[in-house]
């Protein structure tokens, strides 16, 4: 977890939670200006009369402002009291991109894939901020709190990729894997093949990054195990990068649980989904 600190997350926290007070005043502070910022993008589209780009950001501020009333519940439920932005004592690391903001006001070519792609990134990057103070966290009940919000940030990360799919099939000239491949792999030979290129990429990272990068071909290996006659992929994904492919394997187990009515499928293709995303989300941060 403190590679985050170098990877997803621009710069460390500033400081560390000492209360339940402080975390939901931080949380609230964190979805309010996430809220506001969609807010400003719907306005903007609205005056350039992008109308698809309207109703996809004024969804995503819609379901910041619920985040907002959620935080603001829990912190009632548990302190007996809304959050006090006053116990706000540092500014947190920059979980909202800025500069695909700026992008999306002056871009033409903007799309809703597009759009909904930095959604993700800033839910992947509030994960890890969470993920971290849960890390570093002393006080157990402050840990436990962090943790739930890191859980609900990962959560959010999956509706916002199954809406960037919806988007992606809609999108007119998009790069597809190919047409009609004739050899398909499974999700199990594809995490195996995931497990070759992640122990490619070792030598090239630092001590911190090869050594996470070893824990995930770990989880490869075992993830491959669970997945083995899961999914259809064409056979020449085995020769991509492996952001790529982790990328097609998070899209797969996330479509795999959305359409499964098997309890115990379910449960396995939400952890793999789950282990996918936090995966693929750290992947990006070195690329990034």
């Amino acid at each position: 977890m403190p590679l985050l600190r170098t990877t997803l997350l621009k710069m460390e926290p500033a400081g560390t939670l000492h209360s339940l007070d402080e975390l939901f005043a931080l949380a609230n502070a964190m979805e309010q200006e996430a809220a506001t910022k969609y807010g400003e993008l719907a306005e903007e589209m609205r005056r350039q009369g992008r109308v698809d780009l309207l109703t996809v950001f004024s969804d995503l501020a819609a379901a910041e402002r619920e985040h907002v009333h959620s935080v603001q519940r829990w912190s009632q439920s548990r302190r007996g009291k809304l959050p006090d932005p006053a116990l706000v004592r540092w500014e947190a690391p920059e979980t909202f991109d800025s500069d695909a903001t700026a992008e999306i006001k002056a871009s033409n070519l903007m799309t809703p894939y597009r759009a909904l792609a930095m959604a993700v990134r800033n839910e992947e990057r509030a994960f890890a901020f969470w993920s971290y103070l849960a890390a570093f966290a002393d006080d157990p009940e402050i840990k436990k709190a962090a943790e739930a919000m890191a859980s609900e940030e990962l959560g959010h990360v999956a509706i916002l990729r199954k809406a960037r799919r919806r988007a992606y099939r809609q999108e007119p000239d998009v790069a597809r894997w190919g047409e009609a491949p004739a050899e398909r792999i499974d999700a199990g030979a594809l995490e195996r093949r995931l497990v070759g290129r992640l122990e490619q990429m070792e030598g090239a990272l630092d001590p911190m990054q090869a050594a996470r990068i070893r824990e995930l071909a770990g989880e490869a290996r075992s993830m491959s195990e669970q997945s083995d006659g899961f999914g259809r992929f064409p056979a020449s994904l085995q020769q991509r990068d492996a952001e790529t492919i982790a990328e097609a394997l998070t899209d797969a187990y996330l479509e795999g649980a959305e359409a499964q009515d098997n309890a115990a499928h379910l449960e396995t293709l939400q952890a793999l989904a789950g282990r996918s995303i936090a995966r693929l989300a750290w992947l990006r941060s070195l690329s990034a």
